[in-house]
């Protein structure tokens, strides 16, 4: 069986990851919902139904300050990443471990 892109599955699924990585470590979704806003525009991204990679290419209003994002994930710095949508994907990633890292919202809004 060929291996699904992360881009073909559910968001769902993977807002779920994000924010049970979050909860481990103390965070709300609440505040996983946050960041995802901020990065993307969309007012309530817990209840969004369509794949991964329409809901990072459909996002509302992807924050200009989305550039600002530094730092390395899963061994590759994220403003090193060429290819656009691997590169929101990797921001958002980004952030949501800052935040599981315990740093402030108000420092992850950068």
């Amino acid at each position: 069986m060929p291996r699904q892109s992360v881009f073909d599955m559910p968001y769902t699924k993977v807002y779920d990851c994000l924010a049970a990585k979050a909860e481990r470590k103390g965070r709300t979704r609440e505040e996983v919902d946050q960041v995802i806003t901020w990065l993307t525009g969309y007012d309530h991204p817990a209840e969004l139904d369509m794949t991964y990679g329409d809901f990072l290419t459909k996002a509302p209003n992807w924050n200009p300050r989305a550039n600002l994002i530094t730092g390395a994930v899963c061994g590759v710095r994220v403003e090193s990443i060429e290819e656009p949508l691997t590169k929101k994907m990797r921001q958002l990633d980004k952030l949501v471990d800052e935040l599981a890292k315990g740093k402030p919202l108000e420092k992850v809004f950068r």
